[in-house]
């Protein structure tokens, strides 16, 4: 349900949920058809992929054209996705845990860069710093029922952009994310293993994990780039990931987390 796009749209429907306008193609005539519908920019990207590739912004119709047979070569017999682009909007990653009957969230991170800056690439924030109660709740509610109607046992990640007081839900993916280490760490609960130990038959309340911790302090991943060893690499952040190592900085406050981030990322 997660991965077929219209499967997904029936669910997000169901759940009252938002998410961007979007489309499927497999040739450059009907991505046309779709771009024309639901206005540029666009992000055109393949099916079944990760780490950003064959993923572009996409601004006009001679680039669509080119986009899509890259991304139509890597899909394969499956269609090409092609996604409103909101521009600058906030991502947010939320890692949650769930049993099937508890879902407990295990963080809110908010990217620094905005959306369209792979999350594997982006610093983030735990707790987030610019996203007021009303977002964070909308963000909470749909992490929930998502986990719910999907029943997840064990790892959820969602992504979202947050773009003029509204939360759209970018992907949905049932099983750990890169961010799982660092949300541990940050909190001081395994996720991964109760995650495994949930998957092997234990509930949640009997692991003793039943709420969500917010630190009493801030937590900044950044990501470690080795563009020192790539003389000539484009050193501009965007769909396709990256780095080759991350760091995390902590602090009481949100700069000097994010000062101390920078210093060994280099």
């Amino acid at each position: 349900i997660a991965e077929d796009r219209k499967r997904f749209k029936q669910l997000l429907d169901k759940l009252d949920l938002l998410q961007p306008e979007n489309g499927t193609a497999f040739e450059f005539q009907e991505a046309k058809q779709v771009a024309q519908r639901i206005g540029y920019p666009v992000l055109v990207r393949p099916s079944y992929v990760l780490g950003g590739r064959a993923m572009e912004i996409v601004y006009d119709e001679s680039n669509l054209e080119r986009f899509t047979k890259e991304a139509a070569e890597v899909s394969g017999e499956h269609p090409v996705l092609i996604d409103k682009f909101l521009e600058d909007a906030i991502e947010v990653d939320v890692d949650l845990n769930g049993d099937g009957e508890t879902f407990v969230i295990g963080g809110i991170l908010e990217h620094i860069e905005q959306a369209g800056v792979h999350s594997g690439d982006a610093a983030m924030s735990l707790p987030t710093h610019t996203l007021g109660p009303d977002i964070l709740k909308k963000l909470r509610e749909a992490s929930y029922r998502l986990a719910k109607e999907l029943n997840i046992i064990g790892l959820m990640n969602v992504q979202y952009a947050v773009k003029d007081a509204k939360v759209y839900v970018l992907e949905v993916n049932p099983r750990a994310s890169r961010t799982v280490p660092l949300v541990s760490k940050v909190i001081g609960v395994p996720l991964a293993k109760l995650a495994t130990k949930v998957m092997l038959g234990k509930k949640l309340k009997d692991l003793g994990f039943t709420k969500e911790v917010i630190p009493p302090y801030v937590a900044v991943k950044e990501s470690v780039f080795p563009f020192n060893r790539f003389p000539g690499v484009d050193v501009m952040l965007g769909r396709l990931m990256k780095p080759n190592g991350e760091v995390l900085g902590i602090d009481m406050d949100f700069a000097s987390a994010h000062l101390k981030s920078q210093i060994p990322a280099g």
